[in-house]
Parts: structure tokens; C-alpha cells; sequence
């Protein structure tokens, strides 16, 4: 079954708004598209529309945060990591506040909202942030379990999550480690990373890679920061190749984390990033889009064959 990652988002918050009086939700004027009105009918009091002013309703997250409230805060991606970042800097992480910044509508998967709308480099800000945490979930199913995970950790989150419909990778029955790497395929010789929707591309990949006789692994790399370095350093040491797939820049997102690994030891495993190559994107469908700029799993497999020859 296709859903949306938001969708997941406002049902499991709406769940969780209820549950715990200390959340306390805030949405810039969005609430319909970032799925926070789902939270405001199971207890509006609760909730707060800052209108469109994403610094003002990150400011008054983390003045509730400071109070004591679990607050979190929704926009689209663009704004509320992009506009909003240096309240996100000075007023959030700098004091170590308790907000979870869950932000829809990131990446290229926005599609017609073009290039202006398109989050490439929200995770690159994100991670670059002290005190910041970083999940990127997959699917609606790992989406209400980061959002359920999150609410009970101290301390700043961001959360990525698209518009689209994406394909289920988990059941209702999957139980999540975030602090670990996900291994979803175990193969050898290639060592596929994903986080988001190309997690669903990586799967699709790996089948077809069977056919040249590659058998890949397939890793679901979901929190992003603190990322799982010794997880992602054994898999490493395990394959002559590595590929990231992401739907954001290739500077600063799961590339550079992986890297990043790797230049701390003298692990010789060649890693091949496949992600938006430093460029904007454009308006156009969302399957045309993420098309033209290699989110697919036809383009993963041309990438590896081509580096394995």
C-alpha cells in the first residue's frame, strides 16, 4: 500500500497529543498540508498556528519547550529549516530545548511547488547543528515510529518527511532500533546506503542488480544524526562498494555522513554518491522530477553497473 509519510505524521501525533499532556503542537498557517490539523481535533487547546511567520512559531516552541511542554513544530521543509534556522540554531539547539522540528513537503518529491519549494539541503543544515537529531523515515509505518521515538527523547529533532505517496517497506508489526542501521537485504560485494523514498528505489535496485549476478545489501539508513558509525563502518569493511542514494544534495546529507565515516579509518571502499548533484531542482510531476534527476531505481543500477566495470 502507497501513503504519504505527512499522513503517518498527523495520525500518530493526533494519537500522541492525546495520550501526553506535555505535547503541544504548532503549525505556520499549514496545518491541512503538514497533517498537524489532525492533532488540532483531538484536543485544540493544544494547538497553535503562528500563521505564516515559521520564526515566530519556532520561537514560541521553544518558549513552551522551556516550560517544560514536548512541543513540536511543523512547516514545510523549505521553511522551517530554511527560514526558520537560526531560531532553530540560537533558540532551540544552542539551549538544548525540547522541540521536534517535523518538517513535510522536503526534496525534489514536491514536484510542481519547483525549485523554491524543493528542501536539497535541509538535512546538510540539520546535521550541522549541535545538539540536533536527524531522522529521515522511510515509509508511514517507520514514520510513526520516529515520531512515537522522538516524543519520548529529550532534546532538538528534525524530522524529513515528503508529499508523495510512497510504497510500504515495514508492517504495522515492525519494530524499530534508531539507533541502529537498518540492514533490509544481505548481499555482498555492493553495499547499497538509503534514506527516505530511495530506500524503496534501493529495493527495486537490488532485484534488478540479481540479473547481472550482483547480489546488494540494501541498508535503510534512517536517523542520520547521531548516525550509527560503527553499523555503517562494518558494512564498510564488509563490500568493495559502496553507493549512497538520497534525495537531497550529495553535500551534506548521507553522502558526507558516510564519508565522513570512512575518512576516520583506512577503510579503502569505494563510495559512489546518487543524489541531487548540487543543482536546484524544477516544477514538474513528481515522478517526472525525480526521473530527470536519477531518484530511480533504473538509474541506481546504471550507476553500479557502470562503476563495477
Amino acid at each position: 500500500m502507497a501513503e504519504e509519510t505527512r499522513n503517518a505524521y498527523g495520525k500518530k501525533l493526533a494519537e500522541l497529543i492525546v495520550k501526553d499532556p506535555k505535547i503541544v503542537v504548532f503549525d505556520a498557517d499549514l496545518t491541512k498540508s503538514t497533517k498537524t490539523a489532525e492533532a488540532k481535533k483531538a484536543c485544540p487547546e493544544r494547538h497553535f498556528n503562528a500563521g505564516i511567520a515559521e520564526a515566530n512559531m519556532l520561537g514560541m516552541a521553544a518558549g513552551m519547550a522551556a516550560s517544560g511542554k514536548t512541543a513540536f513544530a511543523s512547516s514545510f521543509a523549505i521553511f522551517a529549516a530554511g527560514r526558520a534556522f537560526e531560531i532553530i540554531r540560537n533558540s532551540i539547539c544552542y539551549p538544548n530545548l525540547n522541540v521536534k522540528v517535523c518538517a513535510t513537503h522536503a526534496g525534489l518529491a514536491v514536484g510542481e511547488d519547483g525549485a523554491s519549494h524543493q528542501a536539497i539541503e535541509d538535512v546538510a543544515l540539520m546535521r550541522a547543528l549541535p545538539n540536533m537529531k536527524v531522522f529521515v523515515p522511510c515509509d508511514q509505518y517507520e514514520t510513526a515510529a520516529v515520531i512515537e521515538y522522538v516524543s519520548k527523547i529529550d532534546g532538538p529533532c528534525y524530522v524529513r518527511m515528503g508529499r508523495g505517496k510512497v510504497d510500504d517497506v515495514f508492517t504495522p508489526e515492525t519494530t524499530f532500533d534508531f539507533t541502529k542501521v537498518n540492514v533490509l537485504k544481505k548481499g555482498s560485494k555492493v553495499v547499497l546506503f538509503a534514506m527516505g523514498l530511495m530506500v524503496q528505489e534501493a529495493l527495486k535496485a537490488a532485484e534488478t542488480l540479481k540479473e547481472d549476478g550482483i547480489d546488494a545489501t540494501v541498508v535503510n539508513v534512517s536517523c542520520l544524526k547521531p548516525l550509527d558509525e560503527e553499523g555503517v563502518l562494518s558494512l564498510l569493511k564488509e563490500h568493495e562498494y559502496a553507493f549512497t542514494l538520497e534525495e537531497h544534495n550529495v553535500i551534506g546529507g548521507l553522502y558526507s555522513a558516510v564519508a565522513e565515516v570512512k575518512a576516520k579509518t583506512d577503510v579503502t571502499t569505494k563510495v559512489t554518491p546518487i543524489g541531487v548533484n548540487d543543482t536546484f531542482g524544477e516544477s514538474g510531476k513528481m515522478k517526472d522530477v525525480l526521473k530527470k534527476y536519477g531518484m530511480t531505481a533504473e538509474h541506481v543500477v546504471d550507476v553500479v553497473r557502470e562503476t563495477l566495470k
